[in-house]
């Protein structure tokens, strides 16, 4: 029985203490700041700065992390060869098309 003498039923989930953390709810609140950073940005600046770090993060062949560095490197190579053959190519058909 509690101070004015009724019983009280715990039902669902156990109550806590105020400052104990909550996995599911930190994992939520992260969620929703990451989409108001990332709604809420200035016109121009973190749009681009934001292509920027994904492109980085592209060609760095890191976006996905992972444990062998192999597979890192070969997709570094592999990129900045396909980045080189598309500036080749695009020089070329300018040369060839465009400027005549």
């Amino acid at each position: 029985m509690n101070k004015s003498g009724d019983k009280s039923v715990k039902h669902g989930k156990s109550q806590k203490r105020a400052g104990s953390p909550d996995p599911e709810r930190e994992k939520e609140a992260q969620r929703i700041l990451d989409r108001v950073d990332r709604d809420t940005e200035t016109i121009g600046t973190s749009s681009f700065a934001r292509n920027v770090n994904r492109l980085s993060k592209h060609f760095s062949g890191t976006e996905n992390p992972e444990d062998d560095k192999i597979e890192i490197w070969g997709k570094r190579i592999a990129r900045i060869l396909a980045l080189i053959v598309f500036i080749g190519l695009f020089i070329h058909v300018m040369n060839t098309y465009i400027i005549k």
